[in-house]
């Protein structure tokens, strides 16, 4: 694999202006010379480590969230190094500035943010020659490509070319929580328009202000773009993200089984809520298939959540439609059930047998289920009634509020523990402080897909997959709840610590890996070592001792 290095000698300020390879104060002495950097820099040298330290006091001394984040991008356009040390060495300090929340507020603001563009951006008007624009892209060799059309941004709706904000923190988060090389991923925009009026009017927009582009317009952009993709880097994965509800079925059934391309919003956190579940069960006892779980919100998350619960559950020998029918789903017109004749494609294998309900609290009194999941993005919506109904249901009722930024969930962590005496097994989509009920302090676990998507590419990229299968999450669920510790459990935290979150990734990676070889999707003859392969593409944001070293590796990696 090639390192993440340009193989282009650079010297003074082009040099300085290239993050990837700048040091900054760091360079040596005879760097200084050899490169043309003398009187550049100030005389004195630094440590990365010092840098580090430098870059996080800033950063602490920043007053909103949103600051902070401008903060952190500025720095990764100067020195990823740098960030990355910083990002890795402060996760759970960082995580909630580079990715949820913030990022939401930040794509809000993106087009009044804007510095510099990270990524690339496709539009209509690259129709018929999308092969020549990725050429553009400086790196030889993309293994990752996370993309966005900006249709359905967190629970935030329609941001269009705005929502770039995603495919560049989906991507920080590959290098900083799974060790992949800054240099094999690409934050891609589809701008294909919006239909967001505040965008279309705003004249610092930076998208194109046109109506969305729908029907065989759109399909034929997405084929051209596929195809482009797979012409140039044909090892790579592609991510779809924050797409709308019916694109991303579309596109995730369309080329699931034709290239490497999985969907996050519907695998990613179907993923990551299976491994809840799982660990959950480690508490309350009881077997996956012996539940009755009520989702509130039958899109994206919830249809997806649904499908690898029924998928994992048919993998143990359960029929298909007793699989189903432990998931039930509560939509904007109620319960989900076989008579209604309103009912989208992709909702209908939930569609169960049952008299119409109308609203949640009395899907929950008539159903009695032992889980209850929020993934609408409408806010505050699992009321004290709800999280009592709950409680009086279950002895420890399993409560996730999954939906994001912080504003769009269904409640807090505080409200879950408090209204249910701090019995609740609670998980939010957003982080949440811990709470002390009782003398009792609870740690809210975070449901976050960093802890699936990082790990699940490292795995595809270290085994060359030609697939991202559905076996592939059921598995990185398994693994991700059997690294939750018996202490985590014992504060109803049913996720791993974020400090351990390369440990996990890499634990990811391995068995994703390891059933890649095993379904014989791997682009490559099985190593004898698979923890020793993927432990190898792992990167860590240290400088190397010398640039001329690294282009000489570069150059032979290419040759």
């Amino acid at each position: 694999m090639s390192t993440p290095y340009p193989a282009l000698v650079k010297h003074g300020l082009d040099l300085l202006h290239d993050p990837r390879l700048n040091k900054g104060t760091a360079f040596s002495e005879q760097e200084r010379d050899e490169l043309g950097l003398r009187g550049l820099l100030p005389p004195r040298r630094f440590t990365l480590l010092q840098q580090v330290e430098r870059a996080l006091a800033n950063l602490r001394r920043k007053t909103s969230n949103l600051e902070k984040y401008v903060f952190l991008t500025s720095l990764q356009e100067r020195n990823e190094t740098v960030f990355y040390r910083l990002v890795v060495d402060h996760i759970e300090e960082v995580m909630p500035i580079i990715y949820t929340p913030t990022v939401g507020e930040a794509c809000q603001e993106y087009a009044h943010i804007f510095r510099r563009p990270m990524g690339m951006y496709i539009s209509r008007r690259d129709r018929g020659r999308m092969l020549d624009v990725l050429r553009n892209w400086p790196q030889v060799d993309v293994r990752v490509i996370v993309v966005t059309d900006g249709e359905r941004i967190l629970g935030l709706g329609d941001l269009g070319a705005d929502g770039m904000g995603i495919p560049v923190g989906k991507l920080s988060l590959y290098v900083a929580c799974a060790g992949m090389y800054p240099g094999l991923g690409l934050p891609i925009m589809l701008d294909v328009g919006t239909n967001n009026e505040a965008l279309l009017n705003d004249p610092l927009y930076i998208g194109l202000p046109e109506r969305r582009l729908r029907g065989p317009e759109y399909d034929t952009l997405i084929e051209e773009f596929i195809g482009a993709v797979q012409a140039l880097w044909p090892k790579a994965m592609i991510q779809l993200e924050d797409f709308g509800n019916t694109n991303a079925f579309h596109l995730l059934e369309k080329y699931r089984d034709r290239i490497c391309l999985f969907d996050d919003d519907i695998q990613g956190t179907a993923s990551v809520t299976l491994a809840g579940l799982h660990s959950a069960l480690r508490i309350t006892g009881g077997s996956l298939c012996d539940q009755r779980i009520l989702f509130l919100g039958a899109g994206e998350a919830g249809i997806g959540i649904g499908n690898l619960i029924a998928a994992d559950l048919t993998a143990e020998g359960i029929s298909e439609g007793n699989a189903r029918r432990v998931c039930w789903f509560v939509d904007s017109k109620g319960l989900v059930v076989r008579s209604r004749t309103d009912l989208a494609r992709y909702k209908l294998p939930f569609a169960h047998e049952h008299q119409p309900v109308a609203d949640l609290l009395t899907a929950i009194e008539t159903l009695h289920p032992t889980a209850l999941i929020g993934v609408a993005g409408v806010g505050p919506v699992f009321s004290q009634p709800v999280v009592e109904a709950m409680t009086r249901i279950n002895q420890r009722p399993i409560i996730f509020a999954l939906s994001n930024p912080t504003s769009k969930s269904e409640c807090t962590a505080e409200q879950a523990y408090r209204w249910s005496n701090g019995q609740a097994i609670f998980a939010s989509g957003s982080p949440f402080p811990q709470v002390t009920i009782n003398g009792r302090t609870l740690v809210p676990g975070q449901g976050n897909n960093a802890y699936i998507f990082p790990g699940v590419g490292l795995g595809v990229v270290a085994s060359e997959a030609s697939r991202v299968t559905n076996e592939m999450f059921a598995t990185a669920a398994k693994t991700l709840a059997a690294m939750t510790l018996d202490s985590e459990l014992a504060a109803t935290c049913i996720y791993p610590s974020f400090k351990r979150i390369r440990e996990v990734s890499v634990a990811i990676a391995v068995a994703v890996a390891e059933l890649a070889y095993a379904q014989g999707v791997a682009g490559h003859k099985r190593p004898l070592d698979i923890s020793a392969h993927v432990h190898a593409q792992v990167y860590e944001p240290t400088y190397i001792s010398s640039h001329h070293d690294a282009y000489a590796d570069v150059a032979s990696s290419h040759a």
